[in-house]
């Protein structure tokens, strides 16, 4: 996993002389695509608590959550600290912070909301496991995790324990999904490696001390589903399904009905380890199928890094594809699905050379340009010391513009007038300011984060959809098939995914010149599919499912 910087830049130049596909391109539109907020109200500052240990968790977090915690159609914004509860100094950990949207994008804390969890935080993931109409929020931790309960007037408390989900390992993502359909979600834990601080070897690259990669502990983990009894606890069977013989070093999760045969799978992205594909065969039954199904390792058969992860249907078949970022000197990994198997295409969407001068982290797919097409954006920050100053693990971030398949790097990098330099790790997407663009919240190591406003996204049409079922509450799981002039385009909502992260759970279109979108077909999580019929540009709109809705699609409302 450590590769010194001999070996980086002479393969990367090699590489740069073999592909085309290093180009980069100039945005024709404007000078920039996102400015740092410059009024956010966000004192956030993460802190890794290194010091000078080289404890492996300190390089690895955190996690940000962009989601609706006070029901008023805005997103606010919960932040995952580090802090100092890996040193035995006696110092205070400092806790979680919740910031709640103004209206126009800018934020205020909360103060005394009871989501202040002080164990070592690494990822967060939302949702409304209790069914009584708010969203509650699952924090991942060096052990143990935590599970905030939303009481409805935007104070948390924590249920860990009564709810039976405390689990005390390395949490990295987790997800809140319905597996199993029977109406409320499910929740998916994933874990590093077995660590403690007492059991840290010494690691050095050219003599000179770094953090350790995963093989030099007790590795790897298993993870842990827990299934949701409906009265507020679950019940963990991870061993029914499996998870207690099947293990990897995992970060990236995302969830998705892979095999489009109605039931939600679960895609597990390792570290240095082969990746999992769990496809759902219902009755919570579960089958292991990466290597089968072309996913445990990418084209050539190399294991990578495996960090990030973003799914959506990027070439328009109607089924969700595969974006796995990794380690410097390795390509990023895009799988794109043919139903019963996924092919390595990477080379030949543009994504072979470029990303391999950085190590990724977080990753996003959403159409920030509002042309039509899924751009890419990568939180990137070395795990190795490298060239900046102060910070040596920082690296700027990378955008990329898709179209028709394909994508080509954005300058300057990261779509900022000014290029951003720090460690990042977790991004999240969503419209904060809610004005039709996408924008962006990056968490940095042991400095603020980056609230980056969208400065191009207005620049094409938008419509975003809010779906809920019948009885109401959110719907999670959800996608939506449209027409945009003669192409039809499909959407996944974008909930967990990333790294460390859950980002706004709206589903967003850009329509480039389009004024409207035509024959909305949502497909609940349960297979179910509804027609909505056609809806103009530029506004956000709420679908309620049907009580009647049955497998066909329903005539058009």
């Amino acid at each position: 996993m450590r590769l010194g910087k001999s070996i980086i830049y002479p393969l990367y130049m090699f590489l740069l002389g073999c592909d085309s596909s290093h180009e980069v391109v100039d945005n024709p539109q404007a000078e920039t695509w996102f400015e740092e907020a410059d009024h956010s109200g966000i004192l956030f500052r993460h802190d890794s608590g290194a010091t000078g240990n080289f404890m492996m968790p300190e390089i690895m977090g955190g996690g940000v959550a962009l989601f609706d915690v006070d029901d008023d159609q805005d997103l606010d914004l919960y932040f995952i600290q580090g802090g100092g509860g890996l040193s035995e100094t006696g110092e205070q950990p400092i806790g979680n912070e919740l910031y709640l949207n103004r209206g126009d994008g800018s934020f205020v804390k909360a103060i005394d909301s009871g989501s202040e969890d002080t164990g070592y935080g690494m990822g967060v993931a939302v949702g409304d496991y209790d069914r009584d109409g708010d969203t509650d929020i699952y924090v991942t931790n060096v052990g143990p995790n935590v599970l905030l309960r939303n009481d409805g007037t935007g104070r948390f408390e924590n249920v860990s324990r009564q709810a039976g989900v405390d689990d005390s390992g390395w949490g990295t993502a987790s997800a809140f999904t319905d597996f199993d359909k029977d109406g409320d979600l499910d929740l998916f834990v994933v874990n590093y490696i077995v660590w403690g601080r007492h059991g840290e070897p010494d690691c050095f690259i050219d003599g000179v001390r770094t953090y350790c990669a995963p093989e030099h502990f007790d590795a790897p983990a298993p993870d842990r589903f827990f299934r949701n009894n409906g009265d507020g606890t679950f019940t963990d069977i991870s061993e029914h399904i499996g998870l207690n013989y099947v293990f990897g070093n995992g970060l990236g999760l995302v969830t998705r009905d892979f095999d489009t045969d109605g039931w939600i799978d679960i895609f597990v992205a390792n570290d240095m380890n082969s990746n999992q594909l769990w496809i759902n065969r219902g009755d919570l039954q579960f089958n292991e199928s990466a290597l089968r199904k072309g996913v445990a390792a990418d084209g050539h058969g190399n294991i990578k890094a495996g960090m990030g992860v973003a799914s959506d249907d990027i070439d328009g078949d109607n089924d969700p594809d595969l974006l796995v970022v990794n380690l410097e000197t390795q390509a990023d990994s895009f799988f794109r699905n043919e139903v019963h198997y996924f092919t390595d295409v990477t080379a030949e969407i543009g994504l072979a050379v470029n990303p391999r001068r950085t190590t990724r982290f977080g990753v996003v797919l959403a159409d920030f340009d509002n042309d039509g097409y899924l751009d890419i954006y990568e939180g990137n920050g070395r795990i190795n010391p490298g060239d900046y100053l102060p910070d040596v693990f920082a690296e700027p971030n990378s955008l990329y513009r898709g179209s028709d398949f394909s994508f080509q790097e954005v300058i300057p990098r990261g779509g900022a007038a000014v290029e951003l330099i720090h460690t990042s790790r977790g991004v999240a997407v969503g419209d904060i300011d809610n004005d039709g663009g996408m924008d962006l919240v990056v968490v940095n190591r042991d400095a603020a984060p980056y609230v980056m406003l969208n400065r191009i996204g207005n620049q094409g049409n938008w419509i975003r959809f809010s779906l809920f079922e019948a009885n109401g509450l959110a719907a999670r799981g959800a996608n939506i098939s449209a027409l945009v002039g003669d192409r039809r385009i499909n959407r996944y909502q974008q909930v967990e995914g990333s790294y460390l992260a859950s980002s706004d759970p709206r589903i967003h279109f850009g329509l480039n010149d389009q004024l409207e979108i035509t024959d909305v077909i949502v497909q609940w999580s349960d297979g179910k599919t509804e027609n909505f019929g056609s809806f103009k540009a530029g506004k956000e709109i709420i679908l309620t499912r049907s009580d009647s809705v049955v497998n066909s699609e329903l005539e058009q409302k």
